[in-house]
């Protein structure tokens, strides 16, 4: 699901810029929108016991809300934050309800980028459990060395399950 998929909501889209490090969703609230990234990143992280987790971070050309939020109509469980100044297309609720409801096209797009999201959280999953930090470390520079060039070293270590000074032991096994 990416731009091409905006043309169906043209009319409903506004434009949203917005600083760095600004919520656009808070844990425990309702999502009320689905945002297109422009220009800019993102991140979803919760927190447990003081310690914020990421999962995941979204970058242009990607949608981002708390689907399963907007979905269920339960509260978020993870917060959305900038962490680059960011240009965003948003799409309401209702808006998009109503072309999933009356679109063959967009219901079809919208279950297959669900399903590709499932997929990939799956593989976090694994990964999480299964995988060294150092090998998870590895293929993140493989599969999305962009997180690394934009992504501050705290979050990429938040993201792999380890903390700041284990990501910097890795790296420095791997430079040397």
């Amino acid at each position: 699901m990416d731009e091409h998929f905006l043309k169906y909501f043209e009319e409903q889209l506004t434009i949203k810029e917005i600083a760095a490090k600004k919520i656009l969703l808070n844990e425990g609230e309702m999502a009320k929108n689905m945002f297109f990234v422009e220009k800019g990143c993102l991140r979803t992280w919760f927190l447990r016991d003081g310690i914020e987790f990421t999962f995941q971070f979204v970058f242009e050309n990607q949608f981002i809300s708390s689907f399963e939020s907007l979905w269920t109509n339960q509260p978020s469980l993870y917060t959305i934050e900038s962490l680059e100044s960011c240009t965003l297309k948003v799409i309401s609720k209702k808006d998009f309800q109503i072309m999933f409801n009356t679109n063959p096209i967009v219901r079809d797009e919208f279950n297959n980028y669900l399903i590709a999201r499932l997929f990939h959280y799956q593989k976090l999953f694994v990964a999480r459990i299964s995988e060294k930090p150092e090998t998870r470390y590895l293929q993140l520079i493989k599969t999305h060395p962009e997180i690394l060039k934009r992504i501050p070293q705290h979050y990429i270590a938040s993201y792999l399950g380890i903390t700041p000074v284990s990501l910097s032991r890795i790296r420095n096994r791997i430079i040397s």
